[in-house]
């Protein structure tokens, strides 16, 4: 037995829960190299351009490149998950030479175009990121806190192997990561060849997936696909997981929607007043089911996380929750955390936030737990 597998034996279980496997139907086929993940169908979908020219083209001659052959991908992807499992279909996706220009390189492109004035998140700060920091704190060159293979996150994701950038696109008054997501300088820039080499290492030494956390992973897209280019010269197959914030732009998602195979989306808040006070996120709600109505409407691989905060249950946890059953049904999971602790500004200037600054109590937790039952959502095999 595998020394994680002591300390969390229900990550082994939990895959005996058919219902679970098959929400996570996808994920679960390219953890076990029984699928290609994304990223290697991506980066062999051919462009007949050459890359230099892509330099030189506008950003809409750019996103109608990339919107045509995105629908080609999603048509090629329909057709691998019909034939998955199967080594054969593997292999197809994730042996051989690259081609010259490639989806994956469209994308590349435009992400590396859009740091120029950059649109990641929705704060839409339109910083040149190579030249000064965004409102996420962080310049063009990706810093990372940490790496290494975390054994406390959802059951199917453990052991997960998990890169924490530092800068955030939220300014949470109670942020769990505030020494990362608030202080960038706290992190060692790395490269899109470093981030591949650790992905490639966590892979080989038994992570389920590469986890891109922080902070929030937004604001390093553009590193991050590249180095997706480079896994996928090397020929290593490892599921992609988006944990973030969802604050996404529009652009955002669709850079990413063809190279994540699943998705770990925290939909904090039930309205836009509690998102302005505690994480300073205009039109959050709009914005956060906007994204989560993407995902849905894909059937992408999701599990859903929920934070219940103290004296939120009527005003956040109900109207997430709700939101969820109507527009998931049996999509997706749903983990209803109970992790809340007074960190980071409320526990330096509680009288500015004395709502928030205690945990939330068994009530709370339990009346969020009979919600949850009462709507039909599947949350208790990653909850409890």
């Amino acid at each position: 037995m595998r020394e994680w597998e002591l300390i969390r034996p229900d990550a082994v279980e939990v895959w005996r829960n058919k219902e679970l496997v098959q929400r996570l139907w996808w994920y679960y086929n390219v953890m076990l190299d029984n699928a290609p993940a994304k990223y290697n169908i991506c980066a062999r979908i051919e462009v007949p351009a050459k890359i230099d020219e892509l330099w030189n083209m506008s950003l809409n001659e750019l996103w109608s490149i990339h919107d045509k052959y995105s629908e080609e991908l999603d048509k090629i992807w329909l057709d691998v998950k019909s034939r998955v499992p199967s080594k054969h279909v593997l292999h197809e996706w994730t042996r051989g030479r690259l081609p010259s220009c490639s989806l994956l390189d469209v994308k590349i492109v435009l992400a590396r175009r859009i740091v120029q004035s950059c649109h990641f998140c929705e704060r839409r700060c339109r910083v040149n990121r190579y030249e000064r920091r965004g409102a996420c704190l962080t310049t063009a060159t990706p810093r990372v806190g940490t790496y290494g293979h975390h054994l406390g996150e959802e059951a199917p994701l453990v052991p997960s192997g998990t890169i924490f950038f530092t800068g955030c696109t939220f300014r949470c008054v109670y942020c769990q990561n505030w020494d990362i997501s608030q202080f960038p300088e706290n992190g060692d820039e790395v490269t899109p060849k470093q981030l591949a080499i650790i992905q490639k290492h966590l892979r080989e030494t038994g992570a389920r997936n590469i986890n891109w956390v922080g902070g929030d992973p937004t604001p390093a897209i553009h590193a991050i696909l590249e180095s997706l280019r480079y896994l996928a010269e090397w020929q290593v197959n490892v599921p992609q997981l988006w944990n973030s914030n969802m604050y996404l732009t529009l652009e955002g998602m669709k850079l990413l929607l063809h190279v994540m195979d699943i998705w770990l989306p925290d939909m904090k808040y039930g309205n836009d007043q509690c998102a302005e006070r505690y994480s300073i996120a205009k039109r959050y709600w709009e914005v956060i089911t906007r994204n989560m109505k993407i995902l849905a409407e894909r059937e992408e691989d999701c599990i859903i996380r929920h934070l219940v905060l103290p004296g939120h249950v009527e005003c956040c946890t109900k109207p997430v929750l709700k939101w969820i059953a109507e527009n998931y049904r049996d999509k997706a999971l749903v983990n209803v955390m109970d992790q809340y602790r007074p960190e980071w500004l409320v526990v330096r200037y509680p009288h500015r936030w004395p709502e928030i600054a205690r945990r939330p109590s068994k009530r709370e937790l339990d009346e969020a737990y009979r919600y949850a039952t009462e709507l039909g959502l599947c949350w208790e095999p990653v909850t409890r």
